[in-house]
């Protein structure tokens, strides 16, 4: 086996068991077995389980980040893009469940290396706000800044998934069927509140 198929099973079994341990639950032991792989084949190209999450983090992520840019820098009006965005981030957080809790663990460990790597990427925020306040400008949208508008967004996006074990086990009898349709839903959901708020 090449050195490259090996990492490459090693980031897809430690990408498997992160989904159902979360960072903090799982074990390098775990990866390894789920690799196909002895634990000392596995510290000899990750040497601890932080570098191995980055790896699986930041892969997963810069997969994200092109499709968002594409969507700013296209044609179309704000609430269109915004339309696209949300479709976009949530079937990708609905592929990745365990993303958001990665993307708070970042935040909160080391948030110049998460801001760092979105500009490294080419996601600019300043081309979105600019977005916004010429709308704004216009009379296209009603009155938002940037950070209200991003707050909002992530959130209702993100929290059903950072949510998911007491919002599927109270609000849908611990039925993860009903729940996934649930989150289906919340494209169309999300989509309509946000244009509502923002449309004049």
């Amino acid at each position: 086996m090449s050195s490259d198929t090996t990492k490459e099973k090693i980031i897809q079994a430690a990408n498997d068991v992160f989904i159902l341990k979360g960072m903090d639950g799982a074990r390098m032991q775990e990866i390894a077995d789920e690799a196909g792989i002895n634990k000392a084949l596995l510290h000899y190209y990750f040497h601890s389980k932080e570098q191995l999450f980055k790896e699986v983090f930041y892969g997963i992520l810069s997969k994200l980040i092109p499709g968002l840019i594409l969507i700013f820098k296209g044609e179309g009006s704000l609430p269109d893009k915004i339309e696209a965005v949300v479709a976009e981030y949530d079937s990708f957080m609905f592929r990745n469940p365990f993303l958001p809790q990665f993307v708070i663990r970042e935040i909160n460990r080391d948030p110049d290396q998460l801001s760092g790597f979105m500009s490294d990427k080419g996601l600019d925020f300043e081309l979105v706000e600019k977005m916004i306040n010429k709308a704004v400008e216009a009379g296209t949208i009603r009155q938002i800044t940037f950070p209200h508008l991003f707050a909002n967004l992530i959130g209702m996006i993100v929290m059903p998934y950072i949510g998911r074990p007491l919002f599927q086990r109270k609000l849908f009898k611990n039925d993860p069927v009903k729940y996934d349709e649930f989150l289906r839903e919340r494209r169309v959901v999300i989509t309509y509140f946000i244009k509502q708020a923002m449309i004049c």
